[in-house]
């Protein structure tokens, strides 16, 4: 049976932690949704928004190395380490290759791990109706861990999970009803997160220059009504100077003449225009009073559409 690709269980935030014994927390990896297909012959990889991933991560296809099932639907996340903890920027380098050549290099250079945390199908039979506890029970059974593939643990005390996240400033937790269904393309306060550091995905309209190079990103997001605001610039963060200069070279062809911002940015002096298509993802302290980011901090660019940026969604 072939086994199309779904959009996976997502949780919402929370403005509390849920507390009881029907809730478990799990630590929230800052890596990379994906979802593992094997529908008994072939494996296909694809991320949340069913977009194919295969070739970028080719020691996850060897499937018979980890997982016993006949056929299955992992749900996890791809991480990478750096510094003995996750790196977005990281994974993101295994992420946005698209040619060969440059996989097979940034292998290499870049190991990752698969967290896994749910399964949807297994043997041909979906169990996305199973309890959220029968269904760790059955990756127990059919997953073999080895040095990176990994089952996400679960804590009874997700409050002190937390305080621990907190601690090794980790991105944060997500906290399930132990009962919980797994609904396709569903979202819902079965599952729910809370995060330690606040992110976001930005979509940028501008940049600066110095000696001939970008320098700094103007950010912005797209109201409800498609009117896109500046939220702030970032010249920060995990950017190398060759990525700086593979932004310099990308920018190019995105340059307009009139600002994409409604309201005015106030670095704008000397900023160069883009037609906003570029998204990043973005580490920020909180929100300020006139709506900008503090101390916003560049974590790597992402495949998501700028359409998708919307104030208070992202």
């Amino acid at each position: 049976m072939k086994l199309s690709p779904v959009v996976p269980f997502e949780p919402v935030p929370a403005a509390k932690i849920p507390s009881g014994d029907n809730w478990v927390g799990q630590i929230k990896w800052d890596g990379v949704r994906m979802l593992v297909y094997f529908d008994g012959e072939n494996v296909r990889l694809v991320n949340r928004r069913l977009n194919d991933r295969t070739m970028q991560y080719p020691e996850l296809t060897e499937i018979g190395e980890y997982c016993s099932a006949k056929s299955v639907i992992l749900d996890g996340e791809v991480v990478a380490f750096e510094n003995g903890k996750p790196s977005f920027h990281q994974v993101m380098k295994r992420d946005g290759a698209r040619k060969q050549t440059s996989i097979h290099a940034v292998k290499k250079q870049v190991q990752i791990t698969f967290m896994i945390f749910d399964v949807l199908y297994v043997d041909g039979e979906w169990v996305t109706d199973n309890p959220l506890r029968e269904r760790q029970q059955l990756l127990e059974k059919i997953i073999t861990q080895t040095g990176n593939i990994q089952l996400v643990k679960s804590y009874p005390d997700a409050s002190a999970l937390y305080t621990a996240v907190v601690e090794h400033e980790l991105e944060g937790i997500v906290v399930k009803d132990i009962n919980s269904k797994y609904s396709l393309n569903g979202k819902d306060k079965r599952w729910q997160k809370k995060k330690v550091i606040k992110d976001l995905v930005a979509v940028v309209g501008g940049v600066t220059y110095r000696a001939g190079q970008v320098n700094a990103l103007l950010l912005g997001l797209y109201d409800d009504n498609g009117r896109f605001w500046y939220i702030g610039h970032a010249g920060t963060g995990k950017f190398t100077q060759n990525d700086w200069r593979g932004v310099t070279q990308a920018v190019q062809k995105l340059t307009i003449a009139e600002r994409p911002f409604v309201n005015t940015p106030e670095r704008h002096q000397g900023a160069v225009w883009l037609h906003p298509a570029l998204t990043v993802k973005i580490n920020f302290l909180e929100w300020t009073r006139s709506k900008t980011l503090r101390q916003p901090s560049i974590q790597a660019f992402v495949d998501v559409d700028a359409s998708e940026c919307v104030i208070g969604k992202n």
